[in-house]
């Protein structure tokens, strides 16, 4: 059984590698997996993957989410999972020939993660990108067409929103992994974030999520250890 810690993914979204070194440095014993996003992975390359390896055991989900012509995906999974990561991503997109060629290019050495809708997302924003009106309304109902394609393709889960998450698990099944982002503890909710469709830890967890992605609360903390503490305490009352 995984400890409560172990549900916590901090993302590391700075510009430097000394800025991501200390966060690495000061959060490994707090927290269960880092997230390596574009910026920091543009910076520092797959160097950032090798100062988290040697600060201890905490897992690394490298979150480039690819998007490109299968071949080309298939081929930048591959070197992926040559560093040794536990999770990558790859958006559901337009075909599921390239969740496919991802799984592929994985050769089960790494978990393929299907972004399905990023939670800045909003109905708005779906119809104006000329999807159904179905999907505007209905976001989740797109979540879920989306999960399944990355299902079918042998993706080993998704990222979605924790409104998203029980019906995905109900759908596919307990080890059908949820990775979820736009987590924010009850007392750090700010109106002025670019997230919509946020979700406190406690009722992610409620929900069936396998991981939490918590940046700000845990970033901006006076004491980013003692928040990651915090929070660890709410998932435990979860579980």
């Amino acid at each position: 059984m995984k400890a409560a810690k172990d549900y916590i993914v901090f993302p590391l979204d700075v510009a430097s590698v000394k800025e991501a070194a200390a966060y690495v440095e000061r959060l490994s014993d707090w927290v269960g997996m880092f997230k390596v996003g574009l910026e920091l992975f543009i910076q520092a390359g797959p160097e950032i993957v090798d100062i988290i390896r040697k600060n201890g055991k905490t897992e690394i989900f490298l979150d480039l989410k690819l998007h490109d012509i299968p071949a080309t995906v298939a081929r930048a999974m591959a070197r992926i999972a040559d560093m040794g990561v536990r999770f990558a991503t790859v958006h559901c997109g337009e075909t599921p020939r390239m969740l496919e060629a991802a799984v592929t290019g994985a050769a089960g050495r790494v978990g393929v993660l299907g972004v399905t809708l990023l939670t800045s997302i909003t109905p708005e924003d779906i119809q104006i990108s000329g999807y159904r009106d179905e999907f505007a309304i209905d976001l989740p109902r797109l979540v879920i067409k989306r999960a399944e394609a990355a299902r079918a393709a042998g993706c080993a889960g998704v990222v979605c929103s924790g409104h998203e998450v029980r019906q995905i698990k109900e759908a596919f099944g307990r080890d059908f992994v949820a990775i979820t982002p736009g987590i924010r503890p009850a007392w750090d909710i700010n109106d002025a974030d670019d997230q919509r469709r946020i979700m406190t830890p406690d009722q992610a967890i409620r929900n069936g999520a396998d991981y939490l992605v918590i940046g700000r609360p845990i970033r901006d903390a006076e004491d980013p250890a003692a928040a990651a503490q915090y929070i660890a305490d709410e998932i435990a009352g979860a579980l």
